[in-house]
């Protein structure tokens, strides 16, 4: 049976001699309810609207627990902020589509993309050990905008 993230994360804690307390235990929960990607302050905003006493302090700390953890993976979209993506949820490897007005991603994976990266790596005596593929543009939404 799969640990949920709480229990993994629980287990990390008591590896480095940390509590799990119970202001820890609403931002883990928060965090795995969230799909895709979320930054520290919308996870602060979304938690401090229902318990004002935790403070942001507290989210950055526990997303980066998560984080050195191995259940939490942190990526800048190049706008300056963190976000941060559940390890246990993500699927497979994936691609990102960045809406350079809105900030909107969106996921995708394309195996025509995955098979030019491996050629164009091995023309140039590469491995790919890893590699994040990131296309920015505008989403339908906002073109329509216009």
């Amino acid at each position: 049976m799969k640990k949920s993230l709480l229990q993994q994360f629980e287990d990390h804690l008591r590896s480095q001699n940390l509590r799990l307390t119970d202001q820890r235990k609403l931002i883990v929960n928060s965090f795995a309810r969230k799909k895709g990607h979320v930054s520290a302050e919308d996870l602060y905003r979304h938690i401090h609207k229902t318990t004002p006493s935790i403070g942001a302090a507290t989210v950055y700390r526990t997303l980066k627990l998560l984080a050195d953890a191995g259940l939490a993976s942190g990526k800048n979209f190049g706008d300056g902020y963190v976000r941060f993506e559940c390890c246990l949820q993500r699927s497979a490897h994936h691609d990102h589509l960045i809406c350079t007005r809105c900030g909107k991603i969106v996921e995708f994976s394309n195996s025509t993309i995955e098979k030019l990266q491996e050629t164009v790596a091995r023309d140039h005596g590469f491995l790919i050990t890893d590699h994040s593929l990131d296309i920015y543009g505008v989403c339908q939404d906002c073109s329509v905008k216009q």
